[in-house]
């Protein structure tokens, strides 16, 4: 019960949030989001965090929607159905902050090049970035069902909010839109929490989260 509170007062924060965030990008003239920089460059901090996130949660949403499927706990089900909601709609604004940009969606250079770390990830099996997970995982998420299917996705998710973390903090140092940082800050805060609490989720199966 007191995970099942915990999910829903991150995921209320996570909309209240958001909310706020979209409003204040339609400030303005209703076309370009409210800056003290100008409109970001393409090879920016600003654009390249949003192309990278954007892909980056694309693949949370996905695990998540696949362990709802595979299991039956409420729990699980609950914080699964929260991250994809959350990331989903994060998701969208970052795209959509590139198109009131005209910028484009995608770039020649390596994942992470905007933080100076274009070579942190090799790709290998569809592992664009650090803590996202490989395609043979995927598969394996998706073969697997109950408690083995929760606790595989509990250690990819930990380590896909690992990664996440990470790049969100490259942000908040990097990034010049007002709006975008805070957002990156927000999802800073929230997927320490959810680690957290995976952890305990983790613990409650008898297994710890992967290094």
């Amino acid at each position: 019960m007191r995970n099942t509170v915990l999910i829903a007062g991150a995921a209320a924060a996570a909309l209240v949030a958001a909310g706020a965030i979209t409003y204040a990008v339609a400030e303005g003239d209703g076309t370009k989001p409210v800056t003290s920089a100008g409109t970001p460059g393409a090879e920016s901090a600003d654009a390249g965090f949003a192309r990278d996130m954007a892909v980056h949660h694309q693949q949370a949403v996905e695990m998540s929607w696949i362990v709802r499927d595979r299991t039956r706990d409420k729990e699980v089900r609950s914080l699964a159905y929260d991250i994809a909601q959350t990331q989903a709609n994060q998701r969208g604004m970052l795209l959509g902050w590139l198109d009131l940009w005209e910028l484009p969606k995608v770039s020649a250079e390596p994942p992470m090049t905007w933080m100076g770390m274009g070579d942190m990830a090799s790709g290998k099996d569809g592992a664009l970035m650090p803590g996202m997970a490989t395609n043979a995982q995927l598969k394996e998420l998706n073969r697997l069902s109950g408690r083995k299917a929760e606790v595989l996705y509990l250690q990819l998710m930990t380590a896909h909010h690992r990664g996440g973390i990470h790049m969100a903090e490259g942000c908040v140092a990097k990034c010049t839109v007002g709006v975008e940082k805070r957002l990156a800050r927000g999802m800073v805060d929230a997927q320490r929490s959810e680690i957290e609490l995976m952890a305990a989720m983790l613990k409650e199966r008898g297994v710890q989260p992967r290094s």
